[in-house]
């Protein structure tokens, strides 16, 4: 049994021991519920309090029991829910450190909760593709302001318990404890004792909207904010049913609309984006014992775009940075960028003067290398060119004192070839962060064949500090991203060589819910730079046949957002992009040279070209061992790319399509006039989960 009971001077308490955060298993719920039948028997018993032990309250569902017939064993939580409210004794629940979706639920079933200070109050199952099920959309608008109580169930996002004690008219929270939590909520139990009739929440009127538009405003900025997910929509929903009608009627259609969500798409998705990302810092080879170095301070060389986005994850993190570069002026310009962005979160509100000003204290610079040599970790952030990597690394290996990391941002090179430039291969890593750094949340952390198993593990617990999922590639071509994203433009290119316009792949790629297209991504990063390196791929992969779309773009200087014309126009100071003359000139002028007459192509045929494009290179870098599982490419794409949440990833939409359905539709692109058969041959991994009846997640 997860749970303690013992009676303490007639108060009988019911102790939640289920680490690490009291999750509602079977056993817990099953403590629960024998503890109050225990407690009812007793006549020695005057009240009930239940209490976390550990560190926490409950942080709800018990999330090893996904999927398991445990999961679904009584008494389910409604049925604990309905005890705590039928129990003839009042029932107090003393909440510290965090009460979080069933969690919350079980204490709303209480009479009365206790609340220590600090505790983090949240409902977020609405960022798993779920709706609270146990009632907590029918209760919790009964206990907060329903407009307090729609923020919360919507969002996901948790609010300390000294914030809401304060919300007027609030039934919440019945008292703040300071202190001793069992002893003050004994003696609140005791208190209670006698009073009748018992409070419970299920008893409270409906609650009272003020604002007749605040659910349709609510739903048109969830639309915006959380674009192609259902399940805030579903939360708007059962939060406006709370104030229309009863409340058994109104936890009915809750559960109706829980169990809809349960077994639709969403709902797998963004639970497999959830133990993606924990699964993620697993290495296979690295324990989670593995020693580590000590990181106390980091240098950062190169204070451009990239090079001051890093700089500012660390500086966030409250750990010491000196920047390096060559010149004066490009220290000033960079160290004034940190500032205008630091300043602009002061603005409005997000940062305060005195954070913005203690980070800034842990920021000094340097011209010379000689001043970083004592930093325990470097992170070399200059232009993405071979030569240039190798003076940096060649200099780094002569200065930077014993054991410390040497890591580089390069996004595309080979990170084997870096490290073979110094006399400490073993130190070498790469840090490819994605732009810009302050904000996303991806860090692909490059393995070379000669990285230690402690580099690994440090870099991987310093990713965590600085707020990044970090995701392990080993060492090829653009790694685990790049590469991929780099067959989802080369179709892209295709497709307009074949008959689409450039707004039409745009549009289908954001309608299916990519936040912008690919033609648009590459006039925001700068289309020079996928230039560059196709330059750079003839040679080493002669090979690998391009569309000449996108140098017929770039010959004629269209680099972009930045020079104000790409494969859009774009006027003077603004970013909508305005499809542009000039390149579908171009494009007919490709189309002409080559003999291609463009022929009608689908929204749907565009999609899907583009995403099993990135599928099949999934599969190929699974089975090269580049990636360790296809969560970790999901992850890639979910948190640098741009991949809609509501398909958890190329991985993952492609087991929801259904693998024997994608191999038939790559044998249909194979079929078109003029296809590259080779980019459309299954991947060895693909054509054998397909035989052997698998999945690339383990789900479908």
């Amino acid at each position: 049994m997860s749970t303690t009971y013992q009676v303490n001077g007639g108060v009988a308490v019911i102790t939640l021991n289920n680490p690490p955060v009291n999750g509602l298993g079977h056993s817990t719920r099953s403590g629960i519920f024998e503890g109050l039948q225990q407690a009812q028997a007793d006549a020695g018993v005057q009240a009930v309090v239940i209490i976390g032990g550990g560190k926490v309250f409950c942080g709800g569902a018990d999330i090893r029991e996904f999927g398991t017939p445990a999961a679904f064993a009584e008494p389910g939580l409604h049925a604990v829910v309905s005890a705590l409210e039928t129990c003839s004794k009042p029932v107090v629940a003393a909440i510290h450190g965090v009460v979080m979706g069933g969690g919350l639920e079980l204490a709303l079933g209480c009479h009365y909760r206790v609340m220590a200070p600090g505790v983090q109050v949240a409902l977020p199952e609405v960022n798993i593709g779920l709706i609270p099920g146990a009632g907590g959309t029918q209760r919790l608008p009964r206990v907060l302001p329903v407009e307090m109580a729609l923020q919360m169930v919507t969002s996901g996002a948790s609010v300390p318990s000294d914030k809401l004690a304060k919300v007027s008219g609030q039934q919440l929270i019945a008292k703040l404890i300071e202190g001793d939590l069992l002893a003050g909520a004994q003696a609140f139990a005791l208190e209670m004792a006698a009073v009748r009739p018992l409070p419970r929440v299920r008893d409270l009127p409906a609650p009272v909207v003020s604002d007749a538009g605040l659910f349709d405003k609510a739903r048109a900025d969830m639309a915006k904010a959380r674009r192609g997910l259902v399940s805030p929509q579903r939360c708007i929903d059962a939060v406006e049913i709370a104030t229309q009608d009863d409340i058994d009627t109104g936890i009915h259609k809750e559960g109706e609309m829980f169990k809809a969500l349960m077994v639709g798409p969403q709902a797998k998705a963004m639970q497999h984006a959830f133990f993606g990302e924990r699964a993620a810092s697993k290495i296979p080879d690295v324990p989670d014992n593995n020693p580590t170095r000590e990181v106390k301070n980091v240098a950062v060389i190169g204070a451009g775009t990239m090079g001051g986005g890093i700089t500012m994850c660390f500086l966030n993190a409250g750990i010491p940075v000196k920047l390096l570069e060559m010149k004066q002026e490009a220290i000033d310009r960079g160290v004034g960028v940190i500032r205008k962005n630091y300043e602009a979160q002061v603005a409005k509100g997000k940062l305060a003067q005195d954070k913005y000003e203690q980070r800034m204290s842990l920021l000094s610079t340097t011209l010379s290398y000689d001043d970083i040599a004592q930093a325990d970790m470097v992170i070399e952030a200059v232009f993405e060119n071979m030569d240039v990597k190798a003076q940096v690394f060649t200099k780094l290996d002569a200065v930077m004192k014993p054991g410390a990391i040497l890591a580089s941002n390069t996004s595309t090179l080979d990170v084997d070839k870096i490290a073979e430039v110094t006399q400490r291969p073993q130190d070498v890593v790469g840090l490819h962060f994605f732009s810009p750094a302050n904000v996303m949340r991806l860090l692909e952390v490059v393995r070379s064949k000669h990285t230690a198993k402690d580099v690994m593990a440090t870099v991987m617990q310093v990713a965590k500090k600085i707020k990044k999922v970090a995701v392990v590639s080993g060492v090829c071509d653009g790694f685990i991203g790049n590469r991929m994203f780099e067959q989802y433009v080369r179709q892209s290119f295709q497709l307009v060589e074949e008959g689409a316009t450039v707004p039409q792949v745009d549009k289908a790629a954001e309608a299916f819910g990519f936040a912008m297209g690919p033609f648009r991504v590459g006039d925001l990063a700068g289309n020079d730079i996928g230039f560059a390196i196709r330059k750079r791929r003839r040679v080493e992969q002669p090979d690998v046949v391009y569309s000449p779309v996108g140098d017929a773009i770039c010959e004629l200087g269209r680099f972009g957002q930045k020079v104000g014309k790409g494969w859009y126009d774009y006027e003077a100071g603004k970013r909508e992009p305005i499809p542009s003359a000039e390149v579908q000139a171009c494009i007919d002028k490709v189309r002409a040279d080559k003999g291609i007459t463009p022929r009608a192509i689908s929204d749907d045929e565009i999609v899907n070209r583009l995403v099993l494009a990135m599928v099949n290179e999934g599969a190929q870098i699974l089975e090269e061992g580049i990636a360790s599982k296809a969560s970790d490419i999901d992850m890639v794409y979910l948190t640098g790319y741009g991949f809609p949440l509501a398909w958890g990833g190329p991985m993952l939409y492609a087991d929801l399509l259904g693998l024997p359905k994608v191999v038939e539709l790559m044998k249909g692109f194979q079929a078109l006039p003029g296809a590259d058969q080779a980019f459309w041959t299954p991947a060895p991994r693909l054509a054998r989960l397909v035989a052997e009846g698998k999945t690339f997640t383990g789900q479908a």
